[in-house]
């Protein structure tokens, strides 16, 4: 019988010879016997918080995905990494800090795998930056990982209906406007958020997990199963099991992460209609990879997808509504049976994405969440990739929800997310207006805030589709109505937003996908001539450091570009 193959790719510089005696009684310490120095040593980085009910439960996933290495034949240990709320940053400064915490989470994972010579991983995220910090790390790392997504929260009821978070953000513009009183925007505030688990729609949270499922990071279906379902438990002791497998068959992230993975990612984004936040995240994600991704790929593939989902913000149903007819497998299994999904990518089951979902049953019959190819949403995928003489590296249009795919209004111009707030609660935006927030972005920011607040004012206020809203920040994936963010460059470097004055008349057209100001080129080169660049607004800590750092959001405003 052939000798069983020793697994450990790092961990045998602490499990062997007399001089590693130290490490290991460390280890003895907190549980290890001799047995286990010969099995291959699993890190389980979980995002367990009490600051969000995303992750809250995530202590208790963790233990299990450890149970299910153990079982699989590892020797695991159970580590945290930190993260941020993005529902309760929203609207203040602690959203400077939410981007920032994606390369946190992929620092911190990465210096615990590296320091401590682990030798796979499974990783437990939920809240929006979870997700790709864990999945950024892993490919930096390229050890066999596995992914498992804390799932999503079920809807809140009240008055017979299903609301979520954004509910409460727009009931504070419908507040403003009249429409709702004291009594009524405390009930929203108080039925919300039910329980466990990441908000509840296509938002950035949902829409990150259903791609890193399509990439073939995580386990068929645990993008979509809700938080409190008991299935989750099972789905990260089979993790816990699967990283021990993908050891022996030495499948590592940097073979699951391929260029057609990302196509396959950037599909279902774009026919669930997901987060413009995807952009950002899978370019950072490919980046670790070292996958040449680029926004071009995203209007490449967008071209070839329909928008299919009707989930919110633009839609009516969220994600566990989803998962009561199939999830995001019977989905994938829809777009590979309309040749849309590159079903030869092999993915962490050790299987491809064509031998899953042969698995995988087709959509419930009668369901109207997601619409039949004859007759979807929109022909085409709703993020929309816009250059002009204002975004000459590109910016994103979430065009879900919208029956206009063109405006053309006067800008009216902040530069702050505060000064916005004043002017809409003011009254002093109207229909017609682009209004525009910059220096916002991931330098000018720091840390590209998201609009989530200013986005459902404007809704809340009746404004949805008449006003445009344009920044070189970026969007929570609750938004929606006319928005365009990641304007690159950012106007912190100088990029055209920064020259943008009250009055330039302004066109979006998702049609041609151009965003351009009718100013002239003499007016324009008297400006930048006149422009200079707005002191730090952090000079110590991290964002100071992240401020010195960060790149374009136009390659997924990652932190270590050009560092060779």
């Amino acid at each position: 019988m052939d000798e069983k193959k020793d697994l450990r790719i790092n961990s045998k510089v602490i499990s062997e010879g007399v001089n590693r005696m130290p490490n290991r009684s460390m280890l003895r310490a907190v549980g290890f016997t001799d047995e286990d120095f010969k099995k291959p040593m699993i890190g389980i980085a979980s995002t367990w918080s009490e600051v969000t009910p995303c992750n809250v439960h995530i202590d208790e996933l963790a233990r299990q995905a450890k149970s299910g290495a153990t079982d699989g034949g590892g020797a695991p240990m159970i580590f945290n990494t930190i993260m941020v709320a993005d529902g309760i940053a929203m609207g203040h400064e602690g959203m400077n800090y939410s981007l920032p915490s994606r390369e946190v989470i992929a620092d911190s994972i990465e210096t615990v795998m590296g320091g401590e010579a682990l030798d796979g991983m499974v990783a437990i995220g939920a809240c929006d930056k979870t997700t790709p910090g864990c999945l950024i790390s892993m490919g930096r790392l390229n050890v066999p990982s596995v992914y498992v997504y804390g799932g999503t929260i079920q809807p809140g009821k009240l008055d017979g209906r299903d609301i979520d978070i954004v509910s409460s953000f727009e009931a504070v513009g419908q507040h403003q406007q009249g429409t709702i009183d004291d009594e009524q925007l405390h009930k929203v505030e108080c039925s919300a958020c039910p329980g466990a688990g990441a908000c509840g729609g296509m938002y950035t949270a949902n829409t990150m997990a259903a791609a890193v499922e399509a990439l073939g990071m995580s386990i068929p279906g645990s993008s979509s199963t809700p938080a409190i379902d008991d299935y989750k438990n099972q789905e990260c002791r089979q993790a816990g099991d699967l990283v021990v497998r993908l050891l022996e068959k030495d499948i590592r992230p940097r073979d699951i992460m391929t260029k057609e993975a990302f196509e396959n990612a950037i599909t279902v984004v774009m026919a669930l209609g997901g987060s413009t936040n995807a952009f950002l995240h899978l370019l950072a994600m490919a980046h670790s990879a070292e996958v040449d991704l680029s926004l071009d790929d995203f209007e490449r593939v967008r071209q070839d997808v329909p928008h299919l989902a009707d989930l919110k913000p633009s839609g009516k149903y969220v994600m566990q509504d989803l998962f009561e007819v199939g999830g995001v497998p019977a989905v994938m299994k829809l777009l590979h049976e309309q040749g849309l999904l590159h079903g030869d990518c092999i993915t962490v089951t050790g299987k491809t994405i064509a031998e899953n979902l042969a698995e995988v049953p087709s959509l419930k019959e009668g369901q109207v969440i997601i619409k039949p190819f004859d007759e979807p949403i929109k022909p085409n995928g709703p993020l929309v990739v816009l250059r002009g003489n204002l975004a000459p590296e590109g910016a994103v249009a979430k065009m879900s929800g919208q029956k206009i795919s063109r405006f053309e209004g006067v800008a009216k111009v902040y530069d702050s997310e505060a000064e916005a707030t004043v002017a809409i609660e003011a009254r002093e935006i109207v229909e017609g207006d682009v209004l525009v927030v910059r220096h916002v972005g991931p330098k000018g920011g720091p840390g590209m805030p998201e609009m989530l607040s200013i986005t459902a004012m404007i809704v809340g206020q009746g404004l949805n589709g008449k006003v445009a809203l344009m920044t070189d920040g970026r969007f929570s994936g609750g938004s929606h109505g006319f928005v365009i963010g990641h304007v690159a460059p950012e106007a912190f470097v100088g990029g055209p937003i920064g020259l943008l004055q009250n009055g330039d008349k302004v066109t979006i057209d998702s049609g041609t996908q151009e965003i351009n100001m009718h100013v002239s080129e003499e007016e324009l080169a008297r400006r930048k001539a006149e422009w200079k660049q707005p002191a730090l607004k952090y000079k110590r800590g991290i964002l100071a450091k992240y401020t010195k750092l960060v790149g374009s959001s136009a390659k997924g405003a990652v932190t270590d570009d050009g560092l060779e």
